[in-house]
């Protein structure tokens, strides 16, 4: 065991060295970026993260200018993301640094992990990505890997394999490499040692995978299938506006707290368990959408339907039915609502669903 542990330190960090990607994040070891990169890494392809990153830190440079920022600032920098939560306790982070450290990212663990939002992958990837220190930094790259590497037959959706994997990833770090080392085993993770299709013949550890030696590389990691996320279909109202706001949407905000929190959307309704397997048909759906938003305080007219669109949160799958509307012209807005048009879209955060249903609208 020794001689693979050996083996697979030595030429995965020869390996990473000849090959890493140039990434913003890593051009410098700032805590504060690799905390950031980390958090909008999180279920996102490096591709898509590098420009939001780079946009990101432009705006806010230093944890202190995160720290003060407004919040709606922040989650219009995060808009496309998605998991708007992560932005909200990536602000909440920066504001202890500003209050406890201050505006300096501590090089110290437990102050770290107890910052808000940040678990134990987290901290262990600015601890040793950013300070150098001999942490593991076990995400699913890293878990994939070593399961393979080390044909773990162990359910990796189960806490203990994970704190089974971080001891043996621990014990692989060789002295004053954690930061190249760990980054290392993630890189091999997204570009080599793949989730269906490896490529093992590119592997710089495939001659000591126990894994691959036993034809074992497309089973592995044992993982339990997560519950799929409970559908909903949603009736939706795009509210175009008259007189002074033609061409412009009603819009609403969400309440401050809960899913997507204080961001913006086109009113919309959930329908009845019992309606919603094919829902009802359009002139029905109409009625029930003007007839709730009527209760709301809100007089529409449904006209016709405008399309359909649907998103998948981490336990919630929205199913969408949008009905262009018309509404009264208000000479004061409702409260809690905004007639929004092209122009005024950089003003305000929206869902990751309602900014693909506002480009519909203001392509036409």
């Amino acid at each position: 065991m020794e001689e693979q542990q050996r083996y697979f330190s030595r030429e995965l960090l020869r390996w990473y060295l000849d090959n890493r990607r140039d990434l913003p994040w890593r051009r410098q070891h700032n805590a504060y970026y690799t905390w950031v990169s980390e958090i909008m890494l999180q279920q996102t392809r490096v591709s898509t993260v590098i420009p939001y990153f780079e946009r990101f830190i432009a705006k806010f440079p230093t944890p202190t200018a995160l720290a003060e920022a407004p919040e709606e600032d922040v989650l219009k920098a995060w808009e496309g993301l998605g998991y708007y939560s992560r932005a909200r306790n990536l602000q909440a982070g920066a504001r202890e640094v500003k209050e406890k450290y201050s505006g300096v990212v501590p090089d110290d663990k437990a102050a770290v992990s107890s910052l808000k939002g940040v678990g134990p992958y987290t901290t262990g990837a600015i601890m040793s990505i950013a300070f150098n220190r001999s942490e593991p930094a076990v995400d699913g790259n890293v878990m994939r890997v070593l399961s393979r590497y080390f044909r773990l037959h162990d359910d990796i959706a189960k806490p203990a394999t994970r704190v089974h994997i971080e001891h043996i990833a621990r014990d692989l770090i060789p002295d004053g490499h954690a930061s190249d080392f760990n980054q290392a085993i993630m890189e091999l993770g997204a570009l080599v040692c793949t989730p269906k299709s490896p490529a093992c013949l590119l592997c710089p550890v495939m001659e000591h995978c126990a894994g691959r030696l036993a034809g074992e590389e497309t089973l592995l990691p044992i993982k339990t299938k997560a519950k799929p996320p409970k559908p909903e279909l949603r009736y939706a109202a795009l509210i175009e506006g008259t007189g002074v706001n033609k061409g412009k949407l009603l819009m609403r905000q969400r309440p401050e707290s809960g899913l997507l929190a204080r961001m913006w959307e086109m009113p919309h309704i959930l329908v009845p368990k019992q309606m919603s397997v094919a829902g009802l048909p359009d002139a029905e759906a109409q009625d029930m959408l003007r007839g709730a938003l009527h209760q709301e305080g809100l007089t529409v007219l449904p006209i016709e339907r405008f399309m359909d669109a649907e998103h998948t949160f981490s336990h919630i799958h929205w199913q969408m039915r949008v009905f262009r509307c018309s509404v009264a012209e208000y000479a004061v807005v409702p409260e809690g609502y905004a007639f929004i048009g092209r122009d005024d879209r950089e003003q305000y955060a929206f869902p990751n669903l309602f900014v693909r249903l506002l480009d519909a609208y203001f392509a036409e």
